[in-house]
C-alpha cells in the first residue's frame, strides 16, 4: 500500500487541486491519496469560503482518499508552521510514502539547497536576516534577500523565494528535515494563474479569483469552467462566508480585550507595535477588510496583520504555539471524511500510527494526550465560531461540532 500526503487549503477546491491530486498519484505510484486540509480558517487569516464539512465533500468526491483536518492554531499560522504542523501530521500517522505539494519551478532540489540552510539557520545566516528585518523589510523579504547573500544565489535563484509555492515547498522540505522524516517530497509544477492572479483566462484559475466571482451576485456563470463538475454542485448549494463576514466579532473582540486590560502580544504574531496601533484605532469601527488596511505599515504584510486579528478572535497564544511546538505540533489526527472503498487507510493508520485517529470529538478524552486537548477543542471553538456567522448571515443551524459525523462518499 503506497500512501502520498498533500497539504491543501482547497479554498475553494478547483480544477488546480485536481490536478494535483491526479499528478500526485502519478508521480508516486500511490494507492491512496490522503489529504492534511485547513478547518474552517485558513492560513492568509481569514475564514475559509466554504465550511470544512463542504471542502471535505469537495475534495473527497475529486480523488481524495482520506482528510484530515490541520489544527487551526498553526493552520492560520505562518508558513513555516502551517508547513511543519502538516508536514508532523503526516509523519506521524506512520504509512505516508511521499509529500506532493505544487511549485513554480517544478524541481525539488533547488528548493532542497535553500530548506537545508533554513533548517540548520546558520549563525552567520541569522545576522544578515536580522539586519534586513531592522532596515524595515517585511519578514519574506528580509528572509529572501538574507538567503541571496548567504547562498550567494543568482537572480534565477532568487526569484524562487518570490513565489508563494516555492515558499511553501522549502517548508515542507524544511520541516521533513528537522524531523529525520522517511517521506519522500516530489513537487509538481504549478499550471496556469499566480496564487494572487484574478485572471480566469484558461483552465487553471486560482482560488483567489474564484473567491472574488463567489462574492460576485453575477460570478457563479464564470465559474463553471474553473471546478470540477462535482465541485459546481457543492457550490451551487453552498452558503459562501467571506472575510467582512468577521466584522462584529472581531469589533467585540477588540472591545472586550482591550476593555478587559489583556496585553495584545501574549497572542500569537502579535508585537508591541501592533498592540499600540489596534488601541489607537479601537473606536474607528471599520470592516475586518479595512480595518487591516488602517493597521497596514511597511513592515507588516496584509496576511500578516489579517491573522493577528483572526488570533485575537480565536484566542490563539503565543504560549500554546510554543508549547505545542516543543511537543511535536500534533496529538491527534481529527477525521473530516474519507471513501468508505479506501477504509484499509484507517486500519493501516490506527496499526502504525503515533497519533490517535478522532472520528468522534465526544469521545477524543479517552484517545488524546492531556496535553493535546486544549488544541481540539480550539479547533472546535473555531468551527462554533463559523457556525455563528453562518447563522447570523443565512439563518442556518449547524450540527453540534461535538457529536457531528464525518463525511463518507
Amino acid at each position: 500500500m503506497k500512501i502520498v500526503g498533500l497539504i491543501a487549503e482547497y479554498n475553494p477546491f478547483h480544477n488546480g487541486h485536481l490536478y494535483h491530486i491526479q499528478k500526485a498519484r502519478e508521480l508516486t505510484g500511490a494507492d491512496y491519496v490522503i489529504v492534511v486540509m485547513s478547518g474552517d480558517f485558513v492560513q492568509r487569516g481569514t475564514p475559509a469560503v466554504y465550511d470544512k464539512y463542504t471542502r471535505t465533500r469537495m475534495a473527497l468526491k475529486s480523488g481524495a482518499d482520506l482528510v484530515l483536518e490541520l489544527p487551526v492554531l498553526f493552520a492560520t499560522s505562518s508558513a513555516e508552521d502551517f508547513a511543519a504542523c502538516g508536514v508532523a501530521l503526516l509523519d506521524c500517522l506512520g504509512v505516508v510514502d511521499s509529500i506532493c505539494f505544487g511549485s513554480e519551478c517544478g524541481e525539488t532540489e533547488p528548493l532542497s539547497r535553500i530548506a537545508r540552510v533554513l533548517s540548520e539557520e546558520p549563525e552567520e545566516y541569522q545576522e544578515l536576516l536580522k539586519g534586513y528585518v531592522r532596515s524595515g523589510l517585511t519578514f519574506p523579504d528580509a528572509r529572501a534577500q538574507a538567503l541571496t547573500s548567504w547562498l550567494s544565489l543568482s537572480d534565477e535563484e532568487s526569484r524562487l523565494l518570490l513565489s508563494p509555492n516555492n515558499i511553501l515547498g522549502i517548508e515542507y522540505m524544511k520541516a521533513l528535515i528537522r524531523r529525520e522524516s522517511r517521506i519522500k517530497p516530489v513537487t509538481v509544477k504549478r499550471n496556469g494563474h499566480g496564487y494572487h492572479d484574478l485572471s480566469l483566462a484558461g483552465e487553471f484559475a486560482s482560488a483567489t479569483a474564484i473567491r472574488k466571482l463567489l462574492a460576485d451576485p453575477d460570478g457563479l456563470s464564470s465559474i463553471a469552467s474553473q471546478v470540477p463538475e462535482q465541485v459546481l454542485e457543492e457550490i451551487l448549494q453552498g452558503l459562501p462566508v467571506f472575510p467582512d463576514d468577521l466584522t462584529e466579532i472581531l469589533n467585540y473582540t477588540l472591545l472586550s480585550l482591550v476593555q478587559s486590560g489583556r496585553n495584545l502580544t501574549e497572542y500569537l504574531d502579535l508585537s508591541e507595535e501592533l498592540d499600540s496601533r489596534i488601541r489607537s484605532l479601537l473606536l474607528q469601527y471599520q470592516t475586518f477588510s479595512n480595518r487591516i488596511g488602517d493597521l497596514k505599515t511597511k513592515q507588516y504584510t496584509y496576511s500578516r496583520i489579517s491573522r493577528c486579528l483572526l488570533h485575537l478572535i480565536l484566542n490563539s497564544k503565543k504560549a500554546d504555539a510554543v508549547r505545542y511546538k516543543e511537543l511535536g505540533y500534533c496529538g491527534y489526527a481529527r477525521v473530516l471524511g474519507f471513501q468508505k472503498k479506501s477504509a484499509e487507510i484507517m486500519t493501516g493508520i490506527k496499526e502504525h500510527g503515533s497519533i490517535p485517529l478522532i472520528t468522534k470529538p465526544s469521545s477524543a478524552k479517552q484517545l488524546v494526550d492531556a496535553a493535546f486537548l486544549p488544541m481540539l477543542e480550539q479547533d472546535l471553538y473555531a468551527s462554533h465560531i463559523y457556525s455563528s456567522i453562518l447563522f447570523s448571515k443565512y439563518g442556518t443551524l449547524a450540527k453540534n461540532e461535538y457529536t457531528r459525523p464525518f463525511i463518507t462518499v
